[in-house]
């Protein structure tokens, strides 16, 4: 990851609440400096997907901001800040397969797919001709190959099957290491460890 690509998340007094539902964050406030690593943890039921859908744009909050070096996330085209989230099969188009997946995000270095596990043939499937783990390879390396300022993973290994789970912790490791600016929300504190700068314990107070 270029040096030169690495910016600021900053979310500003964020308030949320579903319709009808709780209030899950009331002011919440978060930066993540360029280049920093952070591990978020908190309990069950704190909405950790939901501020990572924020944080990402997938969500707007009732109230508060938030920006990237400043500027609030675009309305359109591609969005600096990746997610890849927990449950693939709500992060594609059903319709796509998985080449149009990809194309989406430009060209996908072939080492890049190929160091994540995935097979040449699996390219010309649809999300529900593949496995939960396998469809998380591909939402990885479309998450990846758009070049990132900011990637956000919340429980990035949860759908994949053990013997992945290594070989996918060691590509997040080498981002790490080469300075990309990532929140990880993870219960694989080994990975969190290895990877963070920071962990942050939330809780509803």
């Amino acid at each position: 990851m270029r040096k030169g690509m690495q910016k600021m998340l900053e979310a500003k007094d964020i308030s949320f609440a579903y319709s009808g539902g709780r209030v899950l964050y009331d002011g919440l406030s978060l930066q993540i400096a360029p280049g920093e690593r952070v591990a978020l943890c908190a309990p069950s039921g704190f909405g950790k997907t939901t501020l990572c859908r924020i944080l990402a744009g997938y969500l707007k909050p009732t109230a508060g901001s938030v920006m990237v070096d400043g500027s609030p996330l675009p309305l359109r085209g591609m969005c600096p800040v990746q997610l890849i989230g927990q449950h693939p099969e709500n992060m594609v188009d059903p319709r796509q397969t998985m080449d149009s997946m990809l194309a989406e995000a430009g060209d996908t270095p072939s080492e890049l797919l190929s160091g994540l596990g995935i097979r040449p043939e699996w390219r010309r499937r649809h999300a529900h001709e593949l496995s939960g783990g396998e469809l998380q390879r591909f939402c990885i390396a479309r998450a990846l190959a758009v070049e990132p300022e900011i990637l956000l993973m919340d429980e990035p290994t949860s759908a994949l099957d053990p013997e992945m789970v290594g070989e996918v912790l060691d590509v997040m490791v080498g981002l790490a290491e080469d300075g990309m600016t990532m929140c990880c929300v993870t219960h694989e504190m080994g990975f969190a460890k290895m990877v963070a700068d920071r962990v942050i314990f939330m809780d509803h107070g």
